[in-house]
């Protein structure tokens, strides 16, 4: 059965990216015991640029732990040292870290159903700027895009909270549109 293995969340701060100043809260971190899911996403977290993260339709944002043995192989070929230790759950700047759920498993408007709250996938997140400078290596962002291992975005249908360690069921939706082929098409247009 799938479970949530991780919460994360975050403020938005300013870090160096690229020479500027930029606002982000990418930069998530575990947090234990229940957490209030509201309709517009965690208790206690923040998004720094509502046009690109967070609303209704953003609302929490899914990572599948079974692709972080990529990124510290990624890593490690971009020379980074320190890789094992580095990337711990939300280092893909994701609220939740799940086990057995992967994007080709869910379709947009499946329902994650939580003992205490249902979200429902809404759209498959798009790497940028922030992630590359995140992951330490500027082709991080292109691995993402190429490799389909993106996460996705959920909108809170129904609002309660979340433990870390529970285990939750993927409720089918009408299975009009995978988020696998909504992100190659996305993608496609960016890699041309």
């Amino acid at each position: 059965m799938p479970t949530l293995l991780s919460i994360q969340v975050a403020q938005a701060r300013r870090v160096q990216i690229n020479g500027r100043a930029t606002l982000t809260a990418i930069h998530k971190l575990p947090i234990s015991g229940a957490v209030p899911v509201v309709t517009m996403g965690l208790a206690g977290d923040e998004q720094a640029d509502l046009s690109v993260h967070g609303g209704l339709d953003k609302a929490v944002y899914a990572y599948p732990a079974e692709h972080y043995p990529f990124w510290r192989e990624a890593r490690a070929q971009a020379g980074l040292a320190d890789t094992d230790d580095a990337l711990s759950c939300g280092s893909m700047g994701e609220n939740l870290t799940l086990q057995g759920v992967l994007e080709t498993d869910v379709w947009v408007g499946d329902v994650l159903r939580f003992p205490h709250c249902e979200l429902r996938v809404t759209q498959p997140r798009e790497p940028c700027y922030k992630f590359n400078a995140t992951m330490g290596f500027n082709g991080a962002a292109r691995a993402m895009a190429q490799h389909g291992c993106c996460g996705f975005y959920l909108a809170v249908d129904q609002p309660g909270h979340l433990l870390a360690g529970e285990t939750f069921d993927l409720l089918p939706g009408p299975r009009r549109l995978r988020t696998t082929e909504m992100f190659d098409a996305k993608m496609f247009k960016h890699l041309r």
